[in-house]
């Protein structure tokens, strides 16, 4: 259970992640009311994952999620560059965190 619990809170840094760029630099009121939300729910989210996983594991689990997620948005939804470099980077990230999961 912790790990689904982690894996949600690591969509959530992705939700507030792509949120902060629809604020606008916090001057459109709901979007940054969802992304201070959805930062308080990753950050409570990970505090729970963390009791029955190591600090170093689920801190680099939740960022990976994150910078992944993070990632892929930015190519689908802002039409962020998918170079070769890019990916092949984004797919070390996802290896490290298969690694990490399976060496838990």
């Amino acid at each position: 259970m912790p790990w689904i619990i982690l894996f949600i809170a690591g969509l959530f840094e992705i939700g507030w992640a792509v949120g902060l760029k629809y604020t606008e630099g916090f001057s459109r009121p709901l979007p940054s009311i969802l992304t201070v939300a959805a930062m308080a729910v990753s950050l409570v989210l990970l505090g729970f994952a963390m009791r029955d996983l190591p600090l170093g594991t689920a801190y680099a689990i939740w960022t990976g999620v994150g910078a992944v997620g993070t990632a892929a948005a930015g190519i689908f939804l802002f039409g962020d560059p998918a170079t070769v470099a890019r990916l092949a980077s984004i797919g070390l990230i996802v290896a490290g965190l298969l690694g990490l999961k399976l060496a838990t």
